[in-house]
């Protein structure tokens, strides 16, 4: 399965709340709208994908916990960022003082920030050109780490904030660095 994009714009432009209604409207779709206005029609994942992303969640979650420095999101997660585009990382992190200058309203429907910290985890149907370009996006609109999974190539693209794309081979683990003071990602079971 591929996402497929459609361009409304020629006929309407979705305000913020009109796509919010949308993606309420049909829960079993998973929407993402980029910086253009184009609506994107996520596929699902397939089982390994899925597992992979909640053995990881699970992970940051653990570490989060134990940590309390911010709050974690899964691929469910909708975050419209400064650009205007709404898109939903496999994992998503926030920092506990950006979270809460937040209205409550704001972090009920799709938060108006963008994570210091995102996971994309590659699947089958995920092409690594549109994935490389989203993990850029993050880093342009205020996210301080991204990591790019992509367990069929057996490797992983670290992106940092006006740095070169850090390129490693089917490492053991990742560091969350500062941004996850003490967090660490094994990755062992995905090679």
């Amino acid at each position: 399965m591929t996402a497929y994009t459609i361009d409304f714009n020629p006929i309407i432009q979705l305000t913020d709340d009109q796509f919010y209604q949308l993606c309420r409207a049909n829960p079993e779709l998973k929407f993402e709208r980029n910086a253009q206005g184009e609506l994107i029609i996520m596929p699902p994942t397939g089982g390994e994908t899925g597992n992979q992303n909640f053995e990881f969640g699970a992970d940051l979650a653990i570490w989060n916990r134990q940590t309390k420095l911010g709050v974690g999101f899964d691929s469910s997660t909708c975050f419209k960022l400064p650009n205007g585009a709404n898109r939903s990382p496999d994992l998503a992190w926030v920092i506990q003082e950006r979270w809460q200058a937040l209205s409550p309203e704001q972090r009920t429907k799709f938060p108006p920030i963008c994570p210091d910290f995102v996971v994309e985890l590659m699947s089958p149907s995920d092409t690594l050109k549109d994935t490389q370009d989203k993990m850029k996006e993050y880093i342009e609109n205020g996210a301080r780490l991204g990591w790019l999974i992509a367990p069929g190539m057996r490797r992983v693209e670290i992106y940092r904030p006006q740095q070169a794309v850090e390129v490693l081979e089917a490492p053991a683990t990742l560091s969350g660095e500062s941004v996850l003071p003490g967090f660490i990602l094994n990755l062992s079971s995905i090679w």
